[in-house]
């Protein structure tokens, strides 16, 4: 059974997603630090600086917002973006001038020493595709394998889509009927035509924020509402919120007055997300260090000590060390340059085996991952989008 609970105080939300009794994800939003990831602002640009090719903007936060020149400049691809792309050959001066309003979206979340990451590249999510207007691309989630699949959806796509839009077309979106698909697009063209419209009305009373996606919890309800089976909530307004934003799903919300509607064994869980030494099973243990540039993973042996060559017992503790990093990294919503220092395995081969059983581990994962393979000095390489800030 797959159920979300919403269980709320005076200071935060604490979300969690559970797959027969087991957190597999977790989140937190704190009332007076929400998410604006993924807010559209009618923002003003306060400073053009040439020599970072970048701009700050005021968009109505305490700290200025701060946009790049790969995000202001029309995307090449879909997929890659602009990293590809000679920065150099363009001039952030041709784009944007101090005091002119811009609409811009926020990529990147604010944290305590910087402001939000923006990018003049809007995404107008929804359940099954993402919206992206100004473009022609349209993409499918790298998690749809099959080709029959895909050329279906994106004939779909094609046959419903405005001009002048492109389309990510979601994992949830697999098996989808033509009229799911052609009612959502629709939707999102109506309400990006709605921002442009007030971004017109109030371009020159910038800042203003025109566009709310609602925060973690409606980031997740628009992800997962169809998946689960009932969906418990402590919070009146919550309920309420839920109930009216999401009408046919009624019957699977639940309310309760109960201060903590957490049971024991889930509260259990989510204190063991805190630590930073997680046991396997087999004796041996996996620590997680998280810093600003990366997340560091060290894999160790512990008390497990095998029963037979040094090769075999090394690889029983990596493959059960890969399950769980699979698991924690899901569970914790760690995102940004992952590096996984395995316990060194002299067969190549096995690094293989490692490499295939993490990116089937992974395939459990909503989030986009990507698998770039052992370094030189024999250290797993990966990234991974965040779902959500916490």
């Amino acid at each position: 059974m797959k159920e979300i609970i919403i269980n709320s105080d005076k200071q935060k939300s604490n979300i969690v997603v559970l797959d027969d009794g087991k957190v597999v994800e977790h989140y937190k939003e704190l009332y007076d630090n929400k998410t604006i990831e993924g807010n559209i602002y009618a923002g003003k640009v306060v400073s053009v600086l040439p020599g970072m090719q970048a701009a700050f903007v005021d968009i109505g936060e305490e700290k200025k917002a701060f946009l790049h020149i790969k995000d202001v400049i029309p995307k090449v691809s879909n997929i890659t973006g602009n990293k590809n792309e000679k920065l150099s050959d363009s001039d952030i001066k041709k784009y944007v001038k101090v005091g002119m309003p811009i609409l811009v979206q926020v990529k990147k979340d604010k944290v305590e020493t910087k402001g939000a990451r923006i990018s003049t590249d809007i995404n107008i999510p929804g359940k099954y595709i993402a919206l992206i207007p100004n473009s022609e691309f349209i993409t499918v989630s790298n998690k749809i394998e099959d080709c029959m699949e895909i050329n279906r959806l994106k004939e779909i796509v094609r046959n419903n889509i405005t001009s002048g839009f492109g389309v990510v077309i979601r994992t949830a979106a697999n098996g989808k009927a033509e009229d799911d698909l052609a009612k959502e697009i629709k939707k999102l063209e109506k309400i990006y035509k709605d921002i442009k419209d007030k971004f017109e009305a109030v371009k020159d009373d910038c800042p203003q924020k025109i566009y709310e996606i609602g925060g973690i919890i409606n980031k997740i309800l628009l992800a997962l509402v169809e998946d689960v089976e009932k969906v418990s909530v402590n919070n009146r307004e919550i309920y309420n919120f839920m109930s009216n934003e999401y009408p046919d799903f009624r019957s699977i919300f639940e309310y309760t007055e109960k201060v903590n509607i957490f049971s024991a064994d889930t509260i259990s869980q989510i204190e063991k997300l805190e630590n930073r030494k997680i046991w396997l099973n087999c004796g041996g243990f996996i620590t997680i260090d998280r810093t600003e540039a990366l997340t560091a993973i060290d894999v160790n042996t512990g008390k497990y000590i095998g029963n037979n060559s040094l090769e075999e017992t090394v690889l029983k503790v990596n493959e059960e060390a890969t399950v769980e990093i699979a698991k924690q990294l899901r569970a914790r919503d760690i995102g940004g340059i992952i590096i996984v220092d395995y316990i060194d395995m002299e067969e190549k081969e096995n690094e293989k085996k490692i490499i295939e059983l993490l990116n089937k581990c992974l395939k459990c994962d909503r989030a986009k991952t990507q698998v770039i393979g052992f370094t030189p000095l024999h250290l797993l390489e990966m990234t991974r989008k965040h779902l959500y800030s916490n």
